[in-house]
């Protein structure tokens, strides 16, 4: 059984519908494609890396758009033109489109393709209206950015 279902959570919780969508839209392709291969690497609190498997392409051959929310990596299928006749095609020339899912505030810092690896990082920059404020009772002190030092997020003694 391949289906989730979501309903008990839909219920009780508010704004969350874009991640419950995500999941099952993830669910739902779980047995797609997973031509390139690829890993997703989490580098540091807010740094993140992907690195797919691209053997054969060149940099001209592979587009990479970050929109919104979502990283689309394409590769373009060259046309091979070999002198002698194929008696076996074992190495895949095709064309493919991997989609990545981002977080909020997700972007690409840098993108190289080395050794037939298109490494991909990228940053999370969370903007300082969305930080959390510590509010002063009674307008005793100005508002402050909370600091956090623990990757749970808890305030820092």
């Amino acid at each position: 059984m391949n289906r989730m279902d979501l309903t008990p959570f839909r219920r009780s919780t508010v704004g969350f519908d874009r991640v419950f969508d995500l999941m099952e839209r993830q669910a739902r392709n779980a047995g797609g494609d997973n031509y390139p291969p690829f890993n997703i690497e989490r580098r540091g609190d807010d740094d993140y890396r992907i690195t797919l498997a691209v053997a054969g392409f060149r940099s001209g051959d592979l587009d990479i758009v970050a929109q919104q929310n979502l990283l689309v990596v394409t590769g373009k299928k060259r046309d091979e033109f070999n002198e002698g006749e194929m008696l076996h095609i074992g190495i895949a020339n095709r064309g493919f489109e991997r989609r990545f899912e981002l977080a909020d505030y997700v972007r690409v810092d840098n993108a190289d393709l080395a050794d037939g690896l298109l490494v991909i990082d990228l940053v999370r920059e969370v903007p300082d209206a969305m930080k959390p404020k510590k509010i002063a009772i009674g307008g005793q002190q100005p508002l402050e950015v909370v600091k956090t030092d623990k990757e749970d997020g808890t305030k820092a003694a």
